[in-house]
């Protein structure tokens, strides 16, 4: 099953080509510790983001989020400090292939900058893929998520993805 995609946007990065690697800093892109990423994350944006920041809360991005190299350090501070997806204008071709094989939401909605605002409740309908913002009640198309999309994230990862399709075609041969 789908996870549900209910959140607030914690934060909403209106510029396009955002290089994620800012998200800890440039020099914090060898950091493995995730206390320390998480020490480090946000902090040129809103000093107190990681405590104002809750479980199932989202990014929210322009054009092209995720430009630059797709360095991972970034998007593992925010899924532990429980950022659970992204929503953005659209995406940079490499990060959208790292994060979505990593199980990571990622949705591509034109217009979300525009029918958004800081700490709005956003709910992902994956079946209609529309997100609706609660606070405004406006309804956002997004653009068709991919089924081999939905796949990674509902499984968590190609890792699990793959075991899955591995144990189905096993069973289905010897069913």
């Amino acid at each position: 099953m789908l996870p549900v995609i209910k959140g607030r946007a914690a934060w909403i990065f209106t510029e396009p080509n955002f290089d994620i690697d800012l998200i800890v800093g440039v020099s914090n892109i060898k950091i493995k510790e995730i206390e320390i990423l998480k020490s480090v994350c946000m902090k040129d944006y809103d000093s107190e983001f990681a405590n104002k920041v809750k479980q199932g809360d989202l990014i929210i991005g322009g054009e092209n989020f995720g430009y630059g190299h797709p360095h991972y350090p970034a998007f593992i501070a925010l899924r532990a400090l429980g950022i659970s997806g992204v929503i953005a204008e659209s995406f940079a071709p490499g990060f959208y292939r790292g994060e979505t094989t990593n199980g990571f939401p990622l949705i591509e909605c034109p217009n979300i900058l525009r029918n958004v605002s800081r700490w709005d409740t956003l709910t992902l309908d994956w079946d209609h893929e529309v997100i609706k913002n609660e606070n405004s009640g406006v309804s956002i198309k997004c653009l068709p998520i991919p089924q081999k999309t939905k796949e990674m994230v509902k499984h968590g990862g190609i890792i699990n993805y793959l075991r899955s399709n591995r144990l189905s075609s096993n069973v289905s041969k010897n069913g």
